[in-house]
């Protein structure tokens, strides 16, 4: 397993994220998806997240990221569809006459990767006869 730090964490924490424009209309295709996988990556690398694997289907986002937990992933996901909203209904007016908004305001998280819990209870049960 590979690990990543900052000045004084060292950690591996990978999110699957799934989010929906308003309405889950169909606006995510064509020029809108490619537009958005650039500013994803943009706003992931200043943000010094991977992004791991990125699928934009038509009605939702699909991401798979690794997030420094000092920075955490509430506030990355914030960031990702605030500023991809700007600048995608700048860019494109056929998203902002049919959304008055592009993202709605909720969003799904779940942390994948590591061991699996048994083991990780294991590890920490055994820690006492060290």
């Amino acid at each position: 397993m590979k690990y990543k730090n900052n000045n004084n964490v060292v950690y591996s924490c990978k999110y699957h994220v799934i989010w929906c424009p308003k309405y889950r209309r169909q606006v995510l295709t064509g020029a809108v998806a490619e537009r958005l996988k650039d500013l994803i990556n943009q706003v992931a690398s200043e943000r010094q997240s991977e992004v791991i694997e990125l699928e934009i289907m038509p009605d939702h986002v699909h991401l798979l990221i690794e997030v420094d937990p000092q920075y955490g992933i509430h506030r990355l996901v914030k960031q990702l569809k605030g500023y991809s909203s700007r600048i995608l209904r700048k860019e494109f007016s056929t998203i902002k006459s049919r959304l008055p908004t592009l993202w709605t305001n909720s969003y799904f998280v779940a942390t994948v990767g590591g061991a699996p819990l048994s083991i990780i209870k294991q590890y920490i049960e055994e820690q006492k006869n060290r």
